[in-house]
């Protein structure tokens, strides 16, 4: 497996010290730094939490769960991927936590190549939901860059309206309209009306 890019953080979750150290070496040998875990309390209270862009956890743990982790991260709106691994008997429990968003499970034992594949999997899906957090806050940036009325033009000139009827609504010239369309392309640097109205529909989506 090549883990292009590969983020510097994984953390593992096993109450079971022998399968932590055998994670550990199974994925830092492929270059990814890793932090390990006894107990879900104890990954809540680290750094890990915001830092790591996969968490591998055991199901079944003293203290609080692997499910009930996915429940508290997910209320939490953390949207770190998670890879589950189970005894045999708790597949029932991994087939919910899957309907539940995590990433993949794995019963034990496995084999290394498919689970690191799998770890690729959710690199990749961590790696894509940062750029598309990094890019919306650019967006949002750019936008908070307008003048309130710049901000009040934007949605009726991507609604449809024309300059003139901007203008009327407004009750301003067609020409200081102009103006303020021409701002506001430069500002939110879109090289095109049909890329100012997708931003726009992304700023929409994004304040629901």
């Amino acid at each position: 497996m090549n883990i292009e890019h590969a983020p510097s953080l994984l953390a593992i979750l096993d109450d079971d010290k022998s399968v932590q150290s055998a994670l550990q070496d199974l994925i830092e040998s492929e270059g990814v730094s890793t932090l390990c875990f006894d107990s879900a309390e104890q990954f809540l209270d680290s750094r890990a939490r915001h830092q790591a862009s996969c968490l591998i956890a055991d199901i079944c743990m003293p203290g609080m769960s692997g499910i009930e982790l996915q429940a508290r991260l997910k209320i939490e709106q953390c949207g770190i991927p998670i890879i589950f691994i189970t005894a045999r008997g708790d597949i029932s429990l991994a087939v919910s936590a899957m309907k539940e968003g995590a990433s993949d499970f794995f019963a034990k034992p496995f084999e290394g190549g498919v689970f690191l594949e799998a770890v690729e999997r959710a690199l990749e899906k961590s790696r894509n939901a940062r750029r598309k957090a990094l890019e919306q806050a650019d967006l949002l940036a750019r936008y908070g860059s307008l003048t309130p009325r710049e901000q009040e033009v934007l949605p009726l000139l991507v609604s449809g309206l024309m300059n003139k009827q901007v203008a009327a609504h407004l009750g301003i010239t067609e020409y200081t309209v102009q103006v303020h369309r021409g701002h506001i392309m430069s500002k939110m640097s879109a090289d095109s009306f049909a890329a100012l109205v997708r931003m726009a529909a992304r700023l929409c989506s994004h304040s629901q």
